[in-house]
């Protein structure tokens, strides 16, 4: 019995330590969001119509983690490179009435491949056959959708 309550406490010490540690304010509840969206939806226009090569994180081509992580860091987000299943468990939940909303992160197929929502029709993303670009969430795609994230608005005001 004192091994299982040191496991379900380790587990929980384990499990807040490893939270993401990042600003309250996220997605478009931030005062200063309108001010980070033009300086992502501007970044990422930079990096639009580049090739897909997998595992590139830029500045000719990217696959579609690389792009992410590209985009958010130009945009002042200073975030690790990783795949996207690991921005997905390093960036804070999205409530689901939120998902929709520019600038959040969104993530497909069993974690495999993730894109920049630009409006409840539309992401920005990495395409193998394509390269960068801006997708619709067509029904190809809305079907693949597990979940979305939130990006952490930086402060710019500096």
């Amino acid at each position: 019995m004192k091994k299982l309550a040191f496991m379900i406490l380790l587990c929980a010490f384990i499990y807040f330590l490893a939270k993401p540690a990042v600003s309250e304010t996220t997605g478009m509840d931030a005062p200063e969001f309108k001010a980070f969206w033009d300086r992502l939806r501007t970044t990422i226009e930079l990096h639009l119509h580049r090739p897909y090569v997998w595992g590139s994180s830029g500045l000719k081509s990217f696959d579609c983690s690389g792009f992410v992580w590209r985009v958010l860091n130009d945009s002042g987000v200073l975030i690790k490179r990783t795949t996207a299943r690991k921005f997905y468990l390093s960036l804070p939940a999205v409530e689901p009435d939120r998902e929709y909303r520019p600038g959040n992160v969104v993530f497909f197929d069993d974690l495999k491949h993730c894109g920049i929502v630009s409006n409840r029709q539309k992401f920005y993303h990495a395409r193998s056959s394509t390269g960068t670009t801006l997708d619709s969430f067509d029904t190809y795609w809305r079907q693949k959708v597990i979940g979305f994230r939130a990006i952490p608005v930086p402060d710019i005001s500096r």
